[in-house]
């Protein structure tokens, strides 16, 4: 099958690259000038330059194409440069839906996110929300992915929490530290993706994914610390004063967190994602095994901040 991918130079994209060629489709990625280079050379991607924020370059691209596979988003906003969740979430997916409609696409996949619902809510899960109601509104043939923590090599959060703990003896945790997480390998998402293309059964299916474990906060970085062999004291930061940092200094892009993030993060992330392993015929991998598989590869450098885009 002949495969458009959106995004497919962030951490999961490329990924679902490798999954999709390691199945014999063939892959052609619509990235933005200058990201050519972020996939690798002679994985045999054909790689077309343009923007999911121009229809026309989103028609040109999916020109042809039996699959799409829309995996932009961001997780966290800067407005000042064009990057908002509006934009990246609600608008590009119309542009995707519409070009995949045009080009007569017998099968569309949508990354979205665990918690996605309609306000009141925060704007990530919103706008979330918002693009998967019209994906599902439409005449294609789809399937919808909303998944908790993704992790694996050059991940945005478990690598950057190993390396804080590689660093230093304390690591800081907002709050108590007991909301929940249900982190999932990398390769796990990108399998699921690869094999709906050919699964019927998954589609008109919006599926939760999550591992096996929901896991507080704390036990994600006690489960860090063991597999990277290091011992971390957990320093429990009031919640009070991390929101106003990130209301103060959340436009920056150096620092690491926004007030939005930090709401989602105390509300938790959990799911039950049986249907997802069972549908998908696959085996979940607990976090400890999960990491270790990570950390046994050596890792690798964290993506940008933009997350898919």
């Amino acid at each position: 099958m002949q495969v458009l991918i959106t995004g497919g130079t962030g951490f999961v994209g490329r990924w679902v690259v490798k999954e999709l060629l390691a199945r014999g489709h063939g892959v052609r990625a619509l990235v933005r000038p200058g990201s050519e280079g972020k996939l690798e050379k002679g994985q045999g991607v054909e790689v077309v330059t343009g923007d999911v924020l121009k229809p026309e370059d989103v028609r040109a691209a999916a020109s042809g194409c039996e699959g799409v596979i829309h995996l932009v988003g961001i997780i966290r906003e800067f407005p000042r440069e064009g990057i908002t969740f509006e934009r990246l979430h609600v608008e590009a997916t119309l542009n995707v839906v519409a070009a995949a409609q045009e080009s007569g696409a017998r099968r569309y996949l949508q990354m979205s996110a665990l918690g996605a619902r309609p306000a009141p809510a925060d704007p990530y899960h919103v706008t979330n929300y918002r693009a998967d109601q019209y994906v599902m509104e439409s005449s294609l043939a789809w399937t919808i992915f909303r998944p908790s923590l993704i992790y694996g090599p050059g991940d945005k959060s478990c690598n950057y929490f190993a390396a804080q703990i590689r660093r230093w003896p304390v690591f800081p945790v907002i709050g108590d530290g007991l909301y929940r997480l249900q982190p999932v390998p990398v390769w796990i998402v990108a399998q699921a993706f690869a094999r709906a293309l050919t699964l019927p059964h998954t589609e008109g299916r919006l599926y939760e994914v999550g591992g096996p474990e929901a896991l507080s906060f704390n036990d994600l970085i006690d489960t860090l610390a063991k597999v990277l062999g290091k011992r971390v004291v957990r320093w429990h930061q009031p919640v009070s004063l991390v929101r106003l940092a990130a209301r103060l200094l959340e436009g920056f892009a150096w620092f690491p967190v926004s007030s939005g993030q930090i709401r989602m993060l105390l509300e938790g992330n959990i799911c039950d994602p049986a249907a997802f392993y069972r549908d998908f015929g696959l085996k979940p991998v607990g976090l400890e095994e999960g990491l270790r598989e990570v950390f046994a590869r050596g890792g690798e450098r964290q993506g940008g901040r933009e997350g898919s885009y």
